[in-house]
């Protein structure tokens, strides 16, 4: 498994590369004073309000709300994972994408010969599936599932014949060559010396990656008595299980089309029905759903559906599967869980409903919160009062999982209902748990509102990172606890450790964090009646801040009956403070 990228590299590619440079190849802009502008690509409009930020090295929409740095944009718009768009961005910038684990990343020379020799490999098994003697078999076994030769050519279905070595003699001319076969996946080495196959007398299924390109191999054997069933590559520098799904290279234009997208557990399924119309389906890997395959799948389309069978182990794989989604479920994203008859799969109900009574089925589908309280509410007695109680206790750790916002609310509102518990008890309840939301920030609601002191602070320091450097020292602001003190503090120091970083490269440092969003929200905030010396403003800020943590701090002590000598001594200290600052004593 390949290790994590060092978040030393990502900084150094960050100050490499340049943003107006990267969307500018995509997405062409405008000069509009300091920043660039263009019409948002993610949203529909007819005035620009996609700006992007050279200096910053950030990009906001003000319209949908999307921003970030040259990486997340890759993510957002060409449906990249994280290490994908590093990878591309390195190649622009001509660096090699070192991980953790290994220190330095494989040369990218020996990525693209394996890579053509996966290529030759299926056309290997494609040609196989024409003019080997004993294809007929394979036919045989891809008509009686109801295959199409288009539909079988379309998704590059091929067959490994029988046979030891059929694949290592035609690609294998020699070691180097087969030692590649093996890193690849397609062979192994023999204990006592020479190679062999990996897929032997099987259907073959190629495994695309998202740009199209032949990662790993599935094979499906043809006579039932054989095991196992299904055959995956290998884990490889190229393919791990967790990050791919067959078919989404394929359906990704249909998924974006549909608004949707099906998820199923086995290659026939998805090539079944793609058959039959219905292709917008992929499948996992023989592993559950990942959270890479999940925010893989949600950059496509807004709304995934599973499709298990309504067994145990299907009922289970289900559960599995919402555990993962839960945390990931923001910004109008939906979940919902279609489960089969007994002893039918995809591939054989569309067979006999065809796609219209198929598509009807998915209507069916639980969404994800209705399937979570119903199954909860199975395990617990509603009538009674511990029962009510259990449901809340079996509730929480799910609901705590819930980023901020609309759904998390409408939940908490169901919880409420069902065990007749205050809303607010209810919240309360949710923020011992431990992951409940930290206290944040909160912007200005309007233009009208003004933002507070400390959140105009934070904009600043975000978005001109080099003022951490020459701010004040207010060792006090750790005695400020207003809502977002913690933040601020964190940010403060960062810059200070890590000088020269930019927003970018902040955004990247809370990437996949809780506070993510309210960086790029400080990020992107416009205040127009900041001055234009942003140090000086920046400096009168962190004061203000530091008089309000000791006025705070004095007013605490102040409000207690008795203090132990160790607070009597800390006032007299924070009353001296404020008269060396001739700061008077008296309330604002």
């Amino acid at each position: 498994m390949a290790g994590r990228i060092p978040r030393e590299f990502i900084d150094e590619l960050l100050n490499r590369v340049d943003i107006v440079e990267v969307i500018d190849a995509r997405v062409p802009l405008k000069k509009a004073g300091k920043d660039f502008k263009a019409c948002c690509p993610f949203h529909d409009e007819k005035t620009p309000s996609f700006t992007v930020s050279q200096t910053k090295q950030f990009y906001h929409c003000f319209g949908c709300g999307k921003n970030g740095s040259a990486i997340g944009f890759l993510m957002d718009y060409e449906n990249l994972s994280f290490p994908e768009a590093v990878t591309d961005l390195a190649q622009r910038a001509g660096l090699t994408v070192p991980t953790e684990a290994s220190g330095t990343a494989a040369p990218d020379s020996g990525s693209h010969a394996l890579l053509d020799l996966l290529n030759e490999a299926g056309r290997f098994y494609r040609n196989q599936l024409r003019s080997h003697p004993s294809a007929g078999k394979a036919i045989d076994y891809l008509k009686g599932r109801g295959l199409s030769g288009e539909i079988t050519q379309s998704f590059g279905i091929g067959y490994a014949p029988e046979g030891w070595d059929n694949l290592t003699k035609v690609l294998g001319k020699d070691d180097p060559t087969r030692d590649r076969l093996v890193a690849a996946g397609l062979a192994a080495k023999k204990e006592g010396g020479g190679y062999y196959d990996r897929f032997r007398n099987r259907v073959i299924f190629p495994i695309h990656d998202h740009r199209g390109r032949i990662v790993g191999f599935g094979g499906r054997v043809m006579d039932p008595k054989d095991e196992p069933k299904y055959l995956n590559s290998p884990e490889t520098a190229l393919f791990h299980k967790g990050r791919e799904l067959y078919g989404l290279f394929r359906a990704r234009d249909a998924i974006k089309k549909s608004g949707r997208v099906l998820v199923v557990e086995g290659y026939m399924d998805v090539v079944a029905l793609a058959q039959h119309g219905i292709d917008y389906a992929v499948a996992t890997l023989g592993t559950a759903a990942t959270r890479d395959h999940l925010d893989r799948l949600y950059r496509h389309a807004p709304e995934v559906v599973f499709c298990f069978d309504g067994d145990r182990a299907g009922r289970e794989a289900a559960w599995r599967a919402l555990e993962t989604t839960l945390p990931l479920l923001h910004e109008g994203r939906q979940a919902s869980f279609l489960f089969l008859p007994e002893g039918e799969d995809p591939d054989t109900l569309v067979r006999k409903e065809g796609r219209e009574t198929f598509e009807a089925r998915l209507k069916t589908a639980r969404s994800l919160p209705d399937y979570l309280f119903e199954s909860l509410m199975q395990k617990v007695d509603l009538g009674r009062l511990d029962g009510r109680a259990r449901l809340v206790e079996l509730a929480r750790p799910y609901l705590t999982k819930l980023a901020p916002g609309a759904l998390r609310e409408l939940m908490l509102d169901r919880l409420a209902e069902l065990s007749q518990v205050e809303r607010g008890k209810l919240s309360t309840l949710l923020r011992s748990e431990g992951r409940a939301v930290a206290p944040d920030m909160a912007p200005p609601a309007s233009g009208r509102q003004p933002a507070s002191l400390l959140w105009k602070a934070a904009a600043m320091l975000v978005q001109d990172p080099g003022l951490a450097v020459e701010a004040p020292d207010a060792a006090e602001l750790v005695l400020l606890d207003e809502p977002g003190a913690d933040l601020f503090r964190e940010l403060l120091a960062w810059f200070r450790v890590n000088p020269g970083r930019t927003t970018a490269a902040l955004l990247e440092q809370y990437r996949d964090h809780p506070q993510e969003a309210t960086i790029g929200r400080l990020a992107a905030w416009r205040h127009p009646g900041l001055a234009g010396d942003v140090a000086a403003e920046f400096a009168g800020a962190v004061e203000r801040l530091h008089e309000q943590a000791i006025r705070s701090r004095i007013d605490r002590l102040l409000s207690q009956p008795v203090r132990n000598e160790q607070e009597q001594l800390e006032l007299a200290q924070l009353l001296k403070l404020l008269a060396a600052d001739k700061t008077p004593l008296s309330r604002d």
